[in-house]
């Protein structure tokens, strides 16, 4: 067994990469200077945005990608860079018969999509160590030409009512006619990369294809403040690379291949019709590649932009492999010994997810978990927007807000870090409340990187002044939920389990910041001052009748019940971790009895019934609504059986009985506040707060026991919630029963829509009236486990509702878990419900064993939709498909006995 001081966890033993993550937490050995850091796009992002419209799509396109230097960052294809992303390495590819040189993943913008943006390529990622000591990706390419008008012409020509046009419907992967190529990655030292890419013709027929690998510079140095220039030039065997802060790097690569040098530079010509400052740009090397133009590269190979190119012709069935090594050393023989250290970080990545699977998982369900690690692995990338330099080259004073120029409030914000993207094509930018999602499944494998991401957003130079946490870059100050105190209890809970300590000064730095947060929502998303919240749409887009981020058609404004029930939880979780902190310093006990009585208030007003007899809570439906709040003091609850009503069942928590001993003045402080407020105490007197449930433990919830069981009996009912693959986000009771509103003559509507969503709202790319979203169903897991530690196996409910099946809340947490996981898992017949019965995935032996992971899931049959490498938060089926495998009945409510600290 491992001794703790050294970071590794106990039981898991001293496998190398386990070793290694040790050396880079505790800052010895920096094995993650380098990393799969580039982005998947960076074309029609924000960052590069410089329209004076807001028009990101238009202003920076795909076709102009391969011309056009970016400002803020860079994308390839399985790219790795530095963790400044200086100095970037990436695959470049043709086959012989496209127009342009492959050099990034094609996808559609959000207005050419008849459901948004979306990638039109097939890559998957296989497989990673935390540390990147060893990575895996695949990419596969057609042997035709890519359709790229097609894919574009036939979206852009279909309804929102139709299936997207996907590469697979154009043909050109008929009769197996494309190229596997695979990409590996493996580190003899932190600044000493092996790349090994093999080709494998699946086709009938000997194929040609061009591999260039490719490295690069980011451009840094013509901006205003910018970098001296760095250099690339040719030197034997290899390509030399010089830049003032990372020092030299040598590109060593196998046999007589050809080495092309350009600049990243703008092709001013191409792009802008005005006159090229240098002759070699950011195209030159496709242009002599594909094009044939031998002027289009530099003859005294230099520059900041440099090719390998390798012609190879592989056999039909056959395969062809090059070699290279990227490395800050100088070995003599940059080949000797390289096949051994390959084979060598597959053995250590084998052993190392080895301890992370637990045992009893069928050899699908590991390969599910180990590619949804390795998606979020993947996902990590170098993020870089400094808001105020941002905001001065669009012509705006940085301490002069203008609402007509996007974050123009955010100028503080310098964002200079590697973070998990939700999806580093479709979205390659971090968003609140994904990010906390992404520390659940991201802390199964490297706990210290999952803390850093909590950190982040609550460091000074994100935060906003006024304690609101940015949402994402298309409008940071838009609002995400709170989810962040939900994340980083759970990291931390984990981190204990898995060493014998919790990081009491990560818990307490980061409680500090939230408070700063918590009163952000008190001052600003409680328009009555009466503990009742709003927030807009909350990260559920289309969700409601109206769109909650804009003015209400009626004026007035709703009170949200996921934007009041949010608020509980978050209480809830700052109670938790300021109880933890008291256990070592009492001055924590007067906080736990602050966010105590917030709590109590807030549950007051989710089930208060108010002077026009309207609550959040309807007793006739046994429901929470939305209540839309009226100009003329009128209300009306909008009857719509949706996620919104199921986030208070979220809001639960459990403390342990030990806190009566070692704080009595804190449970003495709760009765009397009670005490003192006839409308909490008949609260508390119904629901029981400060009663004793299973083991002594106290339950802080928003309903009663009476309420609970009807608020389930909708959930687990599957003509409503309870889809075969997870709880979906509408009520199917909708499909036959659509909800409508009228207003001024115009009828708002809400429909169960199980797949794609019919309207734009929102980009018209996401939908929550009726798929299974992967989030929200885990919040849901984790509050029946905590109603199960409270309430013990003797409280047990239908499941599903009707079926006689009486199961107790460990089990239906259970139950919805392997519906969860089942999404991904090949049924008899080798089709797996996430492909949505394409016979490739279930079929062909090249395409069986890969797995996407979409963005949400048809709420009847788990097909895959919206972004499809958003192992962002559907990483998380990493953790449904393992959580009952390691946590027992009582468990859970184990957990609560005592202090973590």
């Amino acid at each position: 067994m491992a001794d703790d001081a050294d970071g590794t966890e106990r039981g898991g033993g001293t496998d190398a990469e386990r070793l290694r993550l040790a050396a880079a937490d505790a800052g010895r050995v920096a094995w993650r200077r380098w990393g799969p850091y580039l982005s998947d796009r960076q074309w029609g992002t924000v960052r590069e945005d410089y329209s004076p419209d807001g028009d990101a799509w238009s202003y920076f396109t795909h076709d102009q990608a391969r011309s056009r230097a970016y400002r803020w960052g860079e994308d390839g294809i399985a790219g790795v860079s530095d963790d400044k992303q200086r100095l970037c390495f990436a695959l470049a590819l043709w086959n012989g018969r496209d127009p342009i040189l492959k050099e990034r993943m094609f996808g559609l913008t959000n207005a050419e999509g008849n459901h948004g943006e979306d990638v039109k390529e097939y890559y998957f990622h296989l497989d990673s160590t935390p540390t990147h000591s060893y990575m895996k990706f695949l990419y596969k390419y057609p042997q035709a030409q890519f359709p790229y008008d097609e894919l574009v012409a036939v979206n852009r020509g279909r309804g929102r009512g139709e299936s997207e046009y996907e590469l697979l419907d154009t043909g050109v992967f008929d009769e197996d006619r494309y190229f596997d190529v695979f990409v590996e990655y493996a580190k003899a030292g932190p600044e000493d990369l092996l790349v090994e890419i093999t080709a494998h013709n699946r086709g009938p027929d000997a194929a040609t294809l061009h591999l260039l690998p490719t490295l690069w510079f980011r451009h840094t140095w013509s901006w205003a403040g910018g970098t001296a220039v760095p250099d690339l030039r040719h030197t034997d065997g290899a390509v030399l690379a010089d830049h003032e802060e990372l020092g030299s790097y040598r590109l060593y690569f196998e046999g007589a291949a050809e080495t092309l040098f350009t600049g990243n530079e703008t092709d001013n010509e191409r792009i802008f019709g005005s006159p090229d400052a240098t002759p070699y740009v950011k195209d030159g090397i496709g242009r002599y590649v594909v094009h044939g133009e031998r002027d289009a590269v530099d003859p005294a190979r230099t520059g900041t932009k440099a090719s390998v190119h390798h012609v190879l012709t592989v056999p039909a069935g056959g395969s062809g492999t090059v070699r290279l090594r990227l490395t800050s050393g100088g070995p003599t023989d940059p080949w000797g010994g390289f096949g051994e250290v390959l084979e060598a970080r597959r053995a250590e990545a084998d052993a190392f997810f080895e301890g992370v699977v637990p045992d009893g998982l069928g050899e699908d369900e590991r390969r599910l978990v180990r590619q949804a690690l390795a998606g979020m692995l993947w996902s990590k990338q170098y993020y870089h927007l400094d808001v105020e330099r941002w905001l001065a080259e669009h012509g705006v004073d940085p301490l002069a807000a203008d609402p007509r120029v996007r974050n123009s409030a955010w100028y503080h914000m310098v964002n200079d870090e590697i973070m998990s993207m939700p999806d580093t094509w479709e979205y390659p930018w971090f968003a609140a409340w994904d990010l906390a999602f992404h520390t659940i499944a991201l802390s199964m494998v490297d706990i210290g990187f999952a803390k850093s991401q909590l950190e982040l957003l609550l460091r000074r130079l994100y935060l906003h002044p006024n304690g609101q946490i940015p949402a994402y870059e298309w409008n940071f100050g838009d609002v995400n939920p709170p989810v962040h105190a939900w994340a980083l209890l759970f990291v931390y809970e984990l981190e204990k389990q898995r060493t014998g300590r919790g990081d009491r000064a990560f818990l307490e730095n980061a409680f500090q910041k939230l408070t700063k947060n918590l009163m952000w929502w008190l001052n600003r998303k409680d328009v009555d001052g009466n503990n009742v919240f709003q927030g807009g749409f909350l990260g559920l887009d289309n969700i409601g009748v109206f769109d909650r981020s804009a003015p209400l058609p009626t004026g007035g404004h709703l009170d949200q019940a996921d934007g009041t029930a949010w608020m509980a939880l978050y209480c809830q979780n700052l109670l938790e971790i300021a109880v933890e902190l008291a256990a070592e310093n009492p001055v924590y006990v007067e906080q736990a009895q602050t966010l105590f009585e917030h709590f109590a208030w807030i549950a007051v007003a989710m089930n208060r019934i108010g002077k026009d007899d309207v609550s959040l809570w309807d007793e006739e439906d046994g429901f929470f609504y939305d209540v839309l709040r009226l100009p003329d003091g009128s209300a009306a609850p909008l009857r719509v059986r949706s996620m919104v009503g199921l986030v208070p069942l979220v809001a639960t928590s459990v403390v342990g009985a030990w806190t009566d001993r070692r704080f009595p003045e804190l449970v003495k402080g709760a009765k009397e506040f009670v005490r003192r407020h006839p409308a909490v105490e008949g609260l508390v007197a119904s629901h029981d707060v400060l009663g004793s449930g299973a083991a002594g433990r106290h339950l802080f919830a928003l309903f009663d026991e009476e309420r609970l069981r009807r608020i389930l009996a909708r959930m687990l009912d599957e003509e409503e919630f309870l889809g075969p693959h997870g709880i979906r986000s509408l009520s199917r009771y909708h499909a036959a029963h659509p909800y409508t509103f009228e207003v001024h003559g115009e009828t708002y509507g809400v429909g169960y829509l199980p797949a794609e969503s019919d309207s734009g709202m929102f980009g018209g790319n996401s939908n929550w009236r009726g798929p299974v979203w992967f989030p929200v169903n885990v919040l849901l897991v984790r509050a029946l486990l905590n109603l199960h530690a409270y309430h013990g196996d003797g409280f047990t409910v239908e499941c599903p509702t009707g079926s006689g099946r009486r199961l107790n809340l460990y089990e239906v947490a259970r139950e919805i878990s392997g519906r969860l996981t089942s999404t991904f898992l090949s049924d008899a017949d080798g089709h797996r419900p996430v492909h949505g019965g394409r016979a490739e995935f279930a079929e062909n032996p090249h395409w069986k064993d890969l797995i996407l992971f979409y963005e949400y899931f048809h709420g009847d049959n788990g097909a895959g939709l919206g972004a499809s490498h958003q192992t962002g938060w559907t990483g998380l089926a990493a953790v449904t498909a393992t959580l009952f495998r390691v946590v027992g009945a009582g468990d859970w409510g184990a957990l609560r006995e005592e202090p973590l600290s």
